[in-house]
């Protein structure tokens, strides 16, 4: 069996394990395909070595088949499809005890704060997983988890139809929020400069634009007759553009912070106070936001065969870290039963 570890300084390391049985409450999946995110990559450049233990095995967004269950497990079998909501959290802080589980103040977020996804065999308690349906393939369930967060986020910006939405940033998650926000009813413009990126977005029926050739806050104003945006969401983590996109908010819009930014940012604060702006914060996701995120997928709604620009084997991650640092595709699976390229 083989494992896929961050070992320190920008490194990564592919080697033999020996698998454990399944404690009595976990199940050990057999994992198919795992997507790599922008958190992926801040673990392999070293900007969370004080947060995780090293060597780490990463990886949270994941398909795969049931091999196991431990002597406790009666909800799950071998041969279920499933995928993992990979967060662990301790039920007695006080947002556990307010219901708000999923940014428990003591959060395990698995995958960095605990083993993740790539590895051939996975145990995880029986209560992270999520029953995945016939209806889509494990190659198109890897996208789960990014749907998920897109879904989360939308839900909390409280999107209606017809509204007018700006995404900052076309990343995946730029994208995955747009093309939720769209099934919604609301229109969408996304801000993004890298050119494959727009071609992409383009493709998929979106208004799109380079804001470093066009006055931005001038093309919003002509776009939403001098109202501005109902929702701005900033997912680029550009402090360019958190400086910035205030400036796109209606009267008593919103700003939806996404990305993760690991230094304080410049802010409007003037524009916030004068226009009584809500400035909502967005994290991760809850149960329902996977179970709604499967939905979209079978449904055809997320074009997972357009989001998804490669599947590479575990032997080759190391090219594809490389390959989403260069800006050079939108989403990258792994393989991991796929040791190496045929």
């Amino acid at each position: 069996m083989l494992q896929a570890q961050y070992v320190g300084d920008r490194k990564i390391s592919i080697s033999e394990y020996t698998p454990k049985n399944p404690e009595a409450n976990e199940v050990q999946i057999r994992v198919s395909y795992v997507g790599l995110c922008g958190t992926d990559l801040h673990v392999v450049h070293g900007s969370m070595d004080k947060r995780v233990d090293i060597p780490l095995c990463f990886g949270h967004e994941m398909s795969g088949v049931v091999e196991t269950v431990g002597s406790s497990v009666t909800q799950w079998k071998a041969g279920d499809f499933v995928t993992v909501m990979p967060l662990d959290w301790d039920g007695t802080c006080p947002a556990c005890l307010s219901g708000h589980q999923h940014i428990c103040q003591n959060l395990n977020f698995v995958g960095i704060d605990s083993p993740g996804a790539l590895q051939t065999l996975w145990n995880v308690a029986e209560n992270w997983l999520v029953r995945l349906p016939n209806s889509i393939s494990l190659l198109n369930a890897a996208l789960v988890e990014p749907v998920a967060v897109a879904f989360h986020d939308v839900k909390r910006a409280e999107v209606k139809p017809d509204e007018k939405i700006v995404i900052i940033g076309g990343g995946p998650i730029g994208l995955l929020i747009g093309l939720v926000a769209r099934n919604i009813g609301a229109e969408v413009l996304i801000v993004e400069l890298d050119s494959n990126r727009r071609e992409l977005i383009d493709s998929l029926g979106f208004k799109s634009v380079d804001s470093t050739k066009i006055d931005l806050e001038e093309y919003v104003n002509l776009w939403t007759g001098t109202k501005g945006a109902d929702t701005v969401f900033e997912v680029s983590g550009s402090s360019v553009a958190v400086l910035n996109c205030i400036d796109l908010v209606k009267v008593r819009g919103k700003l939806i912070i996404v990305a993760i930014h690991g230094q304080p940012r410049e802010i409007k604060l003037q524009r916030v106070f004068w226009r009584e702006l809500s400035i909502i914060g967005v994290r991760v996701y809850e149960r329902t936001d996977f179970e709604s995120a499967i939905d979209l997928i079978a449904s055809g709604v997320i074009p997972s065969e357009k989001i998804i620009s490669a599947v590479l084997p575990l032997s080759k991650l190391t090219e594809a870290i490389e390959r989403l640092e260069k800006g050079l595709a939108m989403k990258i699976l792994i393989d991991v039963q796929q040791v190496s390229a045929e």
